[in-house]
């Protein structure tokens, strides 16, 4: 049984995973030259701006005008925001995967990141001069220059306490400390910069630059995940009351009085409880995978149903592959093995459609062959063809996979 393997990472050829991960991620900025190409002729500065008009698209147009003065115009865009523009604008595009399954099989470029770190593609136009000023991000960046060249150059680290100008629509700064980086990014050139690193990038010509954008969970999420998950807790976790003595003081009070020690005794016996609980690990890892696998955006599905009997065909060709379709976020954990896709755990799959929907999240694609083999292992194998090619119709619907 053979699948095809995930394609070659966009890493330099002296840089492996191993050594990117250990090396620059999260700790210094590195330029590609030519580290992905396939991006190069893929789209034009008109196809963005009118992309930019559609009313289902996420984007900003940011003008520059003279003495410092930044305007921002949010979605929805109109051909009449674009007319009278100043010398110096950007327009920026979020979720482009949503827009093109072809820019979002990129991401398989990425995959020595896992998959539940990432955000969306955004992309920017800009004509000679434009930007979006000097300024930080709280994750981390990879930009691909897909058309024209942008001038880029990285400086300091920034933090919390970074200070922004005051009165601008945007977070804007105009201190970068001492440059570590500047430099002109081609077609096909790629610039990783670690989060909270500051940067600034100026369009030398019109460009397009698309940012592969990587992210943790805020806490947050992650809690009202877990809070969500605690409405149907584990059968063995039992948070109704607090276990006896609970010892929340030792002196008297006021009868009114919520003391600080009473509420630090209930938050010690409350963690040690979860902490030691393999039934809360349970609960902690389901809502986890639930809240890294959900979209940020509201994913857009056509109404056309896939047929079986279509999809079949597709699949004998022999140039056909069934591969995932990365505007899905697509996981799964082991001990017990689950998926999740797009926030919800898939709960009703067999053994077959496990394996296919984990090999396809790890960046494979299947062809007809592999499908056929993995059927073949079990004791019908045309009913269980069958079942597989009605799944797959409905994940083609769901916008999970893709046919290529």
């Amino acid at each position: 049984m053979t699948a095809f393997s995930q394609p070659d990472f966009c890493l330099p050829q002296d840089i492996s995973p191993e050594i990117f991960l250990r090396d620059y991620w999260q700790k210094k900025p590195l330029v590609i030259r030519n580290g992905l190409p396939e991006i190069i002729g893929r789209f034009e500065p008109q196809d963005i701006i009118e992309l930019a008009q559609n009313e289902e698209v996420s984007a900003r147009l940011v003008k520059t005008f003279a003495d410092d003065d930044w305007q921002v115009f949010f979605s929805p865009l109109s051909e009449k925001d674009f007319k009278k523009l100043p010398e110096k604008w950007s327009v920026l595009v979020q979720n482009m995967e949503q827009w093109s399954p072809e820019l979002g099989r990129l991401w398989n470029k990425f995959g020595f990141i896992p998959q539940w770190q990432r955000d969306d593609i955004m992309v920017s136009y800009a004509p000679k001069g434009g930007s979006v000023g000097k300024h930080y991000d709280e994750y981390d960046v990879f930009l691909v220059q897909g058309y024209g060249r942008r001038r880029w150059q990285l400086g300091k680290w920034c933090d919390s306490s970074t200070e922004f100008k005051p009165n601008q629509p945007i977070r804007i700064f105009d201190d970068m400390g001492d440059l570590v980086i500047d430099e002109v990014m081609n077609p096909g050139d790629i610039l990783y910069i670690p989060a909270r690193m500051a940067h600034y990038g100026v369009a030398e010509e019109d460009c397009l630059t698309f940012s592969f954008g990587l992210r943790y969970p805020s806490l947050s999420r992650l809690i009202d995940g877990i809070s969500k998950s605690l409405c149907q807790p584990e059968p063995d976790l039992n948070l109704t009351e607090f276990e006896l003595p609970l010892r929340l003081t030792q002196t008297a009070q006021r009868t009114g009085k919520l003391a600080d020690e009473n509420i630090q005794a209930m938050k010690r016996q409350l963690l040690d409880k979860l902490a030691h609980s393999e039934a809360f690990n349970a609960v902690l890892k389901h809502a986890v995978a639930g809240a890294l696998s959900a979209r940020r955006y509201e994913l857009l599905v056509s109404d056309e149903m896939s047929d079986p009997d279509e999809v079949r065909s597709s699949l004998e060709d022999d140039a056909a592959l069934l591969s995932q379709d990365n505007n899905c976020k697509l996981l799964y954990t082991e001990n017990p093995l689950r998926i999740y896709a797009n926030g919800e755990w898939l709960d009703e799959l067999n053994t077959i459609e496990t394996e296919v929907l984990k090999r396809l999240s790890d960046g494979e694609s299947l062809d007809w062959a592999f499908l056929t083999d993995l059927v073949n292992e079990t004791e019908d194998s045309e009913t269980a063809m069958m079942l597989l090619l009605d799944s797959i119709c409905n994940w083609l619907d769901d916008g999970w996979v893709l046919i290529e």
